[in-house]
């Protein structure tokens, strides 16, 4: 009756240096993928805040005494106090005051889908379950969308001013928009592909093999 017993505990040791054997050839998360990550959400925070700083100034072109913003329309004269008109139709520029709305809804839209797609990030590795890399790969399509967004307000306010824009009266905040909008994009082609590397080891075994086999 302790035979079938020395058998299984044969077997239990020969079973035990294979599951070491699989145990060290499993492939460990690498110590530079949550720097990274962590490093792209830091990005994605500044390019929000340099996006919505932007936006809130709004002062994007100046044109001699002319001030020309997504919000108001300002002259000077003499180099005294700005005067500021919310109605854009002042500037006597065909199609501004329409135009303007468009921009800065589409540009304002982009900061909002950003901010949706930095908590997706920041959730995503806050809780690290079964969901983790699609809610990681949601946010940084929303990234994508948001740099799309910006870029086509910023190309919405220089198309409207075409005739007006020189390349020194683009002021501070029009190039914190366009940095942003970049940054947006950086990051948005940065976290898919190492969401995709990421996703690509996942789908295998623990010893290497391709989980289709």
């Amino acid at each position: 009756s302790a035979k079938p017993d020395r058998f299984a505990d044969f077997r239990m040791d020969q079973d035990l240096p294979a599951q070491k054997l699989l145990a060290q050839r499993r492939p460990r998360r690498s110590f530079f993928e949550p720097s990274i990550r962590a490093l792209i959400i830091l990005c994605a925070s500044l390019a929000v805040v340099l996006s919505s700083l932007s936006i809130c100034d709004g002062h994007w072109l100046l044109v001699d005494d002319r001030l020309f913003g997504l919000w108001h329309f300002c002259t000077t004269s003499n180099q005294a106090e700005l005067h500021c008109l919310r109605d854009l139709r002042q500037a006597h520029v065909p199609g501004l005051a329409s135009g303007m709305a468009v921009a800065r809804s589409v540009a304002t839209l982009a900061v909002v889908v950003a901010i949706f797609g930095l908590e997706l990030l920041m959730v995503s590795q806050v809780s690290e379950d079964a969901h983790s890399w699609h809610k990681w790969a949601v946010g940084s399509a929303l990234f994508l969308l948001a740099s799309i967004l910006s870029f086509g307000g910023l190309l919405s306010f220089l198309t409207l001013l075409r005739n007006e824009v020189t390349l020194m009266g683009l002021s501070l905040t029009f190039w914190s928009e366009y940095t942003a909008s970049f940054l947006f994009f950086l990051n948005a082609i940065s976290g898919l592909h190492i969401n995709s590397i990421s996703r690509t080891d996942s789908v295998t075994y623990p010893w290497g093999l391709p989980a289709k086999f």
